[in-house]
C-alpha cells in the first residue's frame, strides 16, 4: 500500500476505510511510515478532520498496535487530562483512588505543545522508572492499587511515536488526534471506567467552551462505544491550576498537597471533583456526596500520601521521598522573584504564555530528542484576585542561568495582567456523560 496515496486522499477530504487506517497505523508501528509522511498525515487530519468511523478505527488500531492489559481484580479506573498549565492532578489522584479501592494503572504522557507531561514531572524524582516492564507494572498495581507510568514498549506503541511527531509539527490541536491518542493508551490499560478532565481557556488546547464540549463528547462517545464507561468534566484553564509550572516544582506542590503542608484551593476542588466522579463511575460510592467525602478523607487522613510514597519506592525512587523531597528534587542554580511593577489586583493570566516560558527555560521540548531540565520553571505564582503593591512578588523564576531567568521574568510579566479585581468564574463548567 502506498502511504502517500492515503495521505493524498485525506488531504483531499476523502474518508479512509478501517483497513486503510489500520495499514497506516501498522506503518507507524513498524517504521515503514516515515516521520515526514506521518507529519503530513497529521496535518491533513488537522485541516480536514476524521469522521466518527475513522476516529474509532484509528483509536482501535493504535490500541491494538501492542498489548492490551488484563487485571485479576477491579474496578479498573483511570483519569486523563487534555493538558494545562500547573496541572499535576494525576500525581495526587492515582494514590487517592487506590486507597479508596480502585485499581489505577495510569498510563500517562510527556509534555505536548505548551503543556507539561506527567511523566516529565515524575522523571524529576531520582530513580523513578516511568517505563517499567509489564511484569513490574502488574506487580506494583497488584500490591499498591496504582502505578503512574508511561507507555511500555508493548502498550500502544503506534501512539507513542505519533505523539512525539505531533508535538513538533504543529498538529497537537486536533480533536480527532487527541481523541485517538488519549483513548488508545487508556484502553490498552484494560480500563473499565475513565474520567476525563477536558480543559478550556487560554491555557488549553481547546480555547473555547464550545470546542471543549465538542472534544469531550467525541471522547465520551468513542470510549463508551469501545466498552469503557466514561464521563468528562470541563474545567477552566485561564490560569495555572497549581501555583507552579515546571517539573520538579510541580512534584513539590504535589507533595505539599498530599501531606497537607499546602493545598491550593482550585487544585483541591478539581482533584476531589474528578476523584468523586471516578469513584461513582466505578461503583465504589453510592452518590457524589459520598464519593467526595471518601476522596477528601483519603487526603486528610494521610493515606494517599503514604500510598504515593510506596508507589515511588516500588518504581525505583527513594524510600523516604515523602519525608525528604527537597533532598531529592533537583534545584535550579538561579532563583529570581518577579516583582509587581505597579499596584493592582492580579486580574488574569495568559496561561499558554506561561507554559511557553517554561519550555524556553528548558522545562519542555522543542524537538522530540531534546533533554528536559527538571529543575527549571516558575513557582509561587500568585492567585487571580490577589491584591499587590509595587515590588510584591508575583512569582519566582527557577532558571539555569541569569539570561534565561531574565527572559522568563519578562515573559511572565507579559502574561500576568494587573488591573481591577476579576469577577469570579466557575472552575468546573460542565459535566458530559453518555446518557
Amino acid at each position: 500500500m502506498l502511504y502517500q496515496e492515503l495521505i493524498r486522499r485525506k488531504r483531499d477530504k476523502q474518508a479512509l476505510s478501517a483497513a486503510e487506517i489500520t495499514a497506516l497505523v501498522q506503518g507507524i508501528t513498524s517504521g515503514d511510515l516515515g516521520d515526514a509522511q506521518l507529519g503530513a498525515f497529521a496535518m491533513a487530519v488537522v485541516l480536514n478532520g476524521l469522521e466518527l468511523p475513522e476516529r474509532v478505527a484509528l483509536t482501535e488500531a493504535m490500541r491494538d498496535s501492542g498489548t492490551v492489559l488484563e487485571w485479576a481484580r477491579g474496578p479498573v479506573i483511570d483519569k486523563h487530562s487534555t493538558g494545562g498549565i500547573g496541572d499535576n492532578v494525576s500525581l495526587m489522584l492515582a494514590p487517592a483512588l487506590a486507597v479508596c479501592g480502585a485499581v489505577v494503572p495510569m498510563i500517562s504522557g510527556r509534555g505536548l505543545g505548551h503543556t507539561g507531561g506527567t511523566l516529565d514531572k515524575l522523571d524529576a524524582i531520582p530513580g523513578y522508572t516511568t517505563a517499567p516492564d509489564e511484569a513490574r507494572v502488574q506487580a506494583v498495581v497488584r500490591d499498591l492499587g496504582c502505578a503512574i507510568i508511561g507507555q511500555t514498549a508493548s502498550l500502544a506503541p503506534a501512539d507513542k511515536r505519533f505523539y512525539a511527531v505531533r508535538d513538533v509539527t504543529g498538529t497537537v490541536e486536533s480533536r480527532d488526534l487527541i481523541t485517538a491518542s488519549i483513548l488508545s493508551k487508556k484502553l490498552a490499560a484494560g480500563l473499565e471506567g475513565l474520567v476525563l478532565d477536558v480543559k478550556c481557556g487560554n491555557g488549553a488546547f481547546m480555547a473555547t467552551q464550545a470546542e471543549a464540549v465538542d472534544l469531550a463528547r467525541a471522547l465520551v462517545e468513542v470510549a463508551t462505544g469501545a466498552g469503557c464507561k466514561t464521563v468528562a468534566l470541563l474545567t477552566d484553564m485561564n490560569a495555572p491550576l497549581a501555583p507552579a509550572a515546571g517539573n520538579a516544582l510541580e512534584v513539590s506542590v504535589a507533595v505539599d498537597f498530599l501531606t497537607g503542608r499546602a493545598r491550593f484551593p482550585q487544585l483541591w476542588d478539581v482533584t476531589c471533583a474528578l476523584g468523586a466522579e471516578a469513584l461513582l463511575l466505578s461503583g465504589l460510592a453510592s452518590d457524589l456526596d459520598a464519593a467526595r467525602a471518601a476522596m477528601e478523607d483519603a487526603f486528610t487522613s494521610g493515606r494517599a500520601a503514604e500510598r504515593f510514597g510506596q508507589m515511588v519506592s516500588a518504581l525505583g525512587g527513594p524510600a523516604d521521598f515523602m519525608e525528604r523531597p527537597d533532598a531529592y528534587l533537583p534545584q535550579a542554580p538561579v532563583i529570581r522573584a518577579v516583582a509587581a511593577p505597579r499596584a493592582g489586583h492580579v486580574a488574569g493570566f495568559k496561561a499558554r504564555e506561561i507554559g511557553l516560558a517554561v519550555i524556553e527555560l528548558g522545562g519542555g521540548r522543542r524537538q522530540p530528542t531534546d533533554r528536559i531540565d527538571p529543575s527549571v520553571g516558575i513557582a509561587q505564582i500568585v492567585a487571580e484576585g490577589t491584591q499587590v503593591a509595587p515590588g510584591d512578588p508575583l512569582a519566582v523564576i527557577h532558571a539555569a542561568d541569569e539570561p534565561a531567568a531574565a527572559r522568563a521574568e519578562a515573559a511572565f510579566l507579559a502574561a500576568c495582567h494587573l488591573g481591577d479585581a476579576p469577577s469570579e468564574r466557575p472552575l468546573i463548567l460542565e459535566r458530559i456523560s453518555a446518557g
